[in-house]
C-alpha cells in the first residue's frame, strides 16, 4: 500500500493538515466527518502513520457494510459454537489491533444495540467475544471513528446515541469537499496523472487550458474518489498526446456551462432566520434538525435563533404551544424545546405578541377572551 498523502495547498487543507498533527500527538479518540469520498480514510491513514501507535497495526471497518450480527463478530471476534458455522473461536478486529488503531468508517450507520455495546467497550476496553458469558481479554486500541452523516442531527432524532457521540468526539476534524477547494484541483490532477501513468506504463498526458479550466469548475459530487476516476479513464483512453474539453468525459461536460450570461446584478442575501423559518413552515421540516443542529454546531447564533422564534411568535399571536406544532415538532417536545430556548437565554417574551393581536382585532368582551390568555404559559421545564 502507498504511503498515505493528502494532496492540496489550499486554506482549508492547511488547517486540516495541521489538525492531523495535533492529533497524532495524542491518544484521544477522533470523529472524521466530511462528504463521501473527501478523504476521510487518508486522515485517519495520517494520524496513525505519524502518531506512536505506527508499528502496530491499523484496522479498517465499515460499519454500512455488516449487518450487525456480522459487525459485532467482526469487532469482538467469536467462540466457536456460538452460531451455524462458528467452528472454532476467532478473535475480533479490536483484539487485532492490539495497541494499534481501528478506523471505524460510516459509524453513523450502527443501530442502536451496536452503538451500546461499541460505548460500553469505549468505557472499558473489555473484550466478550460473541456467544460467551465472560470477557475474554481487554485491550489498548484507539478508535478513529468517521461518517458523511450529521450526528447532531442524528441524536436530535435519537437515531444515535449522545453519549456515544460525545465520547467519539473528543477531537473533531472535518475534511472539506473538492468543491470548496478548487485551487486544489490541479494539483491532485497532476498527482494522478502521474500516478495512473506510472500504474499503466504510459506517458503522462497533458491536460489543454480549456480541459483544465472545465475540470476545476466541476462541482465534483463524488469529490476527490470521482476526480481520481475521471483521471483513471482519461490515462486509459489517452495515453498519448494533449487532451482536449471534448476528450472529457460525459458528465463532466453536462456540468459546465453553455455560455457565459451577462452578469445579472446580485440579489441581496436574505437573512439566515427567514430562510431557516421558511425552511420549517413552507418546507415542513422539523425546528430540531433545521435550527437546533447548526445553533449546537455554532454555525448559528443566538441573535439568529431570536429572530427565528419572534418571527413564529408573530404568526401564532405569542403561543408558544402552535408555535411547536408550527416548527413540525410533536406536542410532547412543548417543554424540551421552552428548555432548551431557557438554556441558551432565547426565550422570547409572549406578552408583546398578544398585546399586537389583541389591538389588530379590536376590543373583545370577556367571553371573547383566547383560551391562551386565560392559561398563560407557566413553564419549569428543568434545564
Amino acid at each position: 500500500m502507498q504511503p498515505a498523502k493528502l494532496v492540496g495547498a489550499s486554506a482549508p487543507i492547511l488547517a486540516l493538515q495541521e489538525e492531523i498533527h495535533y492529533a497524532s500527538r495524542c491518544d484521544a479518540k477522533v470523529l472524521i466527518t466530511g462528504e463521501s469520498g473527501a478523504g476521510k480514510e487518508i486522515v485517519a491513514r495520517l494520524i496513525h502513520e505519524a502518531s506512536a501507535r505506527r508499528r502496530s497495526a491499523l484496522v479498517t471497518v465499515n460499519c454500512a457494510a455488516l449487518s450487525e450480527t456480522l459487525l459485532e463478530t467482526e469487532l469482538f471476534g467469536h467462540v466457536r459454537g456460538s452460531f451455524t458455522g462458528a467452528y472454532r473461536d476467532r478473535v475480533g478486529v479490536f483484539e487485532q489491533a492490539h495497541r494499534g488503531t481501528v478506523f471505524m468508517d460510516e459509524i453513523g450507520e450502527t443501530t442502536s444495540r451496536m452503538q451500546g455495546l461499541l460505548l460500553r467497550f469505549l468505557e472499558t476496553g473489555e473484550i466478550q467475544r460473541v456467544g460467551s458469558d465472560q470477557i475474554q481479554n481487554r485491550v489498548d486500541v484507539r478508535v478513529i471513528a468517521a461518517t458523511n452523516r450529521n450526528l447532531i442531527e442524528n441524536v436530535a432524532a435519537k437515531t444515535f446515541r449522545e453519549d456515544l457521540y460525545y465520547r467519539l468526539n473528543v477531537i473533531h476534524l472535518r475534511v472539506p469537499p473538492l468543491r470548496e477547494r478548487k485551487e486544489d484541483v490541479p494539483l491532485l490532477l497532476n498527482h494522478f496523472l502521474e500516478s495512473f501513468a506510472r500504474q499503466y506504463s504510459v506517458e503522462t498526458p497533458r491536460i489543454s487550458a480549456a480541459a483544465l479550466e472545465t475540470l476545476v469548475e466541476h462541482p465534483w459530487p463524488g469529490n476527490v474518489r470521482e476526480l481520481k476516476n475521471v483521471v483513471e479513464r482519461i490515462v486509459i483512453r489517452h495515453q498519448n498526446g494533449e487532451v482536449d474539453r471534448a476528450d472529457l468525459p460525459l458528465e463532466v461536460l453536462r456540468s459546465a456551462p453553455a455560455a457565459v450570461a451577462p452578469a445579472a446584478a446580485p440579489k441581496p442575501a436574505r437573512p439566515v432566520a427567514e430562510t431557516l423559518f421558511d425552511r420549517m413552515v413552507t418546507g415542513r421540516q422539523s425546528f430540531w434538525s433545521v435550527v437546533y443542529a447548526p445553533f449546537i454546531s455554532r454555525d448559528l447564533t443566538r441573535d439568529d435563533l431570536r429572530a427565528i422564534i419572534r418571527k413564529g411568535l408573530e404568526q401564532t399571536s405569542g403561543n408558544y404551544r402552535v408555535l411547536v406544532e408550527l416548527f413540525n415538532m410533536p406536542q410532547d417536545d412543548y417543554k424540551r424545546f421552552l428548555g432548551f430556548l431557557r438554556k441558551y437565554q432565547c426565550h422570547v417574551p409572549f406578552q408583546e405578541y398578544r398585546s399586537a393581536a389583541v389591538s389588530r382585532s379590536g376590543p373583545r368582551g370577556g367571553g371573547d377572551r383566547p383560551s391562551e390568555d386565560r392559561a398563560p404559559d407557566r413553564i419549569t421545564a428543568s434545564i
